[in-house]
C-alpha cells in the first residue's frame, strides 16, 4: 500500500479563467532559459507546456503530467519522478542525470539526446516511445520495462467489467488513464495498479471512483486515492 498524502503548495499556480475579450493564457508553463531549481510540481498539470533550455533541477515533479508537453534542453538533474506520466512529450536534448523515476511511465514520448546518467528506476514503463539515441540507459535494468505495443496481460472478468464500468463515469473517460485512443483497456495502468493492489483492492477502488469522481485529473494518483480508501474501509 502507498500513502499519498496531500499535496504541498505548487510551483505550477492554476491560472483564472480569462474575461471576455481577453486572450485566453496557453495550458501548462512557457519558458525560455529560465531557472526554476528546487521547486514543487507535485501533481501538476504541464499538458502543452513548452519550455526552452530552462534549469529544473533538483526539482519534485511526482504525480505530474507532461501530455503533449515540449521541454527540449531542459535540465531535470535530480528530480524526483514518482508515478509521472509523459505522454506525447518532447524531451529532446534534455538531461535526466541522478533523477529519480519510479512507477513512471513515458508513452510515446521523443527521447532524442535525452541523458539518464546517474538515473534509477523503479517499474518505469517505456511504450511506443524510440530509444535508440537515449543516452546513458541500461536496458538491461530490471526496473526497466519497454513495450512497443500495448501489453496482454490476464484480468479476471469482474476485473474487466469493473474497468468498463468505471469509464462510463465522464471524469475517468475524459482523463484517458483507463484506456486507449482506440477504445480499449489500458493494460500499462492496470500493470502499475497489480504492483501495489490486488485485483480485489482495485476492484472496489474503481467501484467507489465510478460515484465519486466529480473533477477533471490527469494520472494515476486519483484514482489511487479511491483505491486506498476502499483498502481503508476494507
Amino acid at each position: 500500500m502507498i500513502k499519498i498524502d496531500k499535496a504541498p503548495k505548487s510551483d505550477n499556480k492554476p491560472k483564472k479563467p480569462a474575461r471576455p475579450g481577453k486572450k485566453v493564457e496557453k495550458k501548462g508553463m512557457n519558458y525560455n532559459n529560465a531557472e526554476k531549481r528546487g521547486k514543487n510540481f507535485m501533481y501538476a498539470d504541464l499538458e502543452k507546456s513548452d519550455c526552452y533550455k530552462c534549469d529544473f533541477g533538483e526539482s519534485n515533479f511526482d504525480f505530474a503530467s507532461f501530455r503533449g508537453a515540449h521541454f527540449k534542453s531542459s535540465s531535470f538533474n535530480g528530480c524526483s519522478f514518482k508515478w509521472a506520466e509523459f505522454t506525447g512529450a518532447n524531451l529532446k536534448n534534455s538531461s535526466m542525470k541522478s533523477a529519480k523515476f519510479e512507477n513512471t511511465v513515458f508513452n510515446s514520448s521523443k527521447l532524442d539526446g535525452v541523458s539518464f546518467k546517474g538515473a534509477t528506476f523503479k517499474n518505469t514503463i517505456f511504450f511506443n516511445t524510440e530509444m535508440n539515441n537515449v543516452k546513458d540507459i541500461d536496458l538491461e535494468n530490471s526496473g526497466v520495462k519497454i513495450f512497443e505495443d500495448m501489453p496482454q496481460i490476464e484480468i479476471s472478468e469482474e476485473f474487466t467489467v469493473a474497468i468498463i464500468n468505471a469509464m462510463s463515469n465522464e471524469y475517468i473517460k475524459k482523463s484517458r488513464v483507463l484506456d486507449t485512443r482506440d477504445g480499449g483497456i489500458n493494460t500499462i495502468s492496470i500493470m502499475l495498479l497489480l504492483e501495489i493492489y490486488s485485483e480485489q483492492e482495485i476492484i472496489q477502488g474503481l467501484k467507489l471512483i465510478s460515484d465519486g469522481a466529480d473533477r477533471d485529473f490527469h494520472t494515476l494518483s486519483y484514482i489511487i486515492k479511491f483505491i486506498e480508501s476502499a483498502v481503508r474501509e476494507a
